[in-house]
């Protein structure tokens, strides 16, 4: 048996997770995730996707705030890892826990592009043709480690981020198996650094848009679909959008067409069709009912 202690946070590093508790040949003595977060209007704590999921299967679970918090080295040193698993965890490892087995991190893009907290956001935002999973030899770098493997595929031009999310997670659980198994046969490759480039976590303000560029909010619509979404100043909240075409030069934000449900609308750059609009405070209805409601027609501009 495999001796694996996991440490994941979110849904992506929950199905990584049950990929290793269905393999026959490991052994999970140990689960370590993110403390229970406040989330949701109420305030009411929710537990990380991973713990849930340990919680079925019967795992000891760890939450430590911080991973030098006493007695977290000692938990691990004591469930004896042959691996230290880690996915989207939320924390950089130090030296000590480093130090304790080869500590594997399933990153969701292909390193060294992308180091940092939200790559797969990133990718959409840059309109990349293709993104990946990379398995790597963590050290104290920020996602700095020699590579131990890749899995990657073309994104399709309209896919938004849950079904990309969906790949990744499904292509890291492959790819977490196959380094597990396979480790005393792999040459780790070392990170052409002069390449990397790095990315923050998203804030709620970056899914502020304007319509300047249709090519740019469309991939702000994808990258941020679900979290934060995008929102013209004002907060006016905006999706169910297609981008239609790039190359016009137009007046910005004027209603061309208002179909059975949607309104195509242009930007100074290209045009898009969106579909729902959302006033703060207010339901989110669709485009058509939006501008019946304000009276806009043809030829005004949508948000006046």
């Amino acid at each position: 048996m495999v001796k694996i202690v996991y440490m994941g946070t979110p849904h992506y590093a929950k199905e990584i997770l049950q990929t290793l508790i269905d393999d026959e040949k490991i052994e999970i003595p140990l689960v370590l995730t993110q403390p229970d977060r406040k989330a949701g209007r109420k305030g009411e704590l929710k537990a990380p996707d991973v713990k849930r999921l340990a919680l079925e299967h019967n795992l000891s679970i760890l939450q430590p705030e911080k991973l030098l918090d006493e007695g977290v080295y000692e938990a691990i040193v004591h469930a004896k890892p042959d691996f230290i698993v880690v996915a989207a965890f939320g924390q950089l490892l130090p030296k000590s826990i480093l130090d304790i087995a080869p500590c594997i991190n399933l990153h969701a893009s292909l390193l060294p592009q992308y180091r940092g907290a939200s790559p797969v956001q990133q990718s959409l935002l840059n309109g990349d043709r293709f993104t990946g999973v990379t398995a790597m030899l963590m050290e104290e770098g920020l996602d700095s480690g020699p590579i131990l493997g890749y899995r990657y595929f073309k994104i399709p031009e309209t896919m938004l981020l849950p079904e990309l999310m969906n790949q990744l997670s499904n292509d890291a659980c492959t790819l977490t198996i196959d380094i597990v198994h396979g480790f005393d046969t792999l040459e780790p490759m070392e990170q052409v650094r002069a390449n990397a480039t790095y990315c923050k976590k998203i804030k709620k303000s970056d899914g502020l848009v304007d319509f300047s560029d249709a090519s740019k909010l469309y991939e702000k619509y994808r990258a941020f679909y679900g979290w934060p979404g995008i929102f013209i100043e004002g907060g006016i909240k905006i999706s169910n959008i297609s981008l239609l075409e790039t190359k016009t030069h137009n007046e910005l934000g004027l209603i061309l067409e208002i179909k059975e449900k949607s309104v195509v609308v242009t930007c100074l750059n290209g045009s898009l069709e969106i579909g729902t609009i959302q006033v703060p405070s207010k339901k989110a209805v669709m485009a058509k009912a939006y501008c019946l409601g304000k009276g806009l027609k043809v030829g005004n501009s949508l948000f006046q």
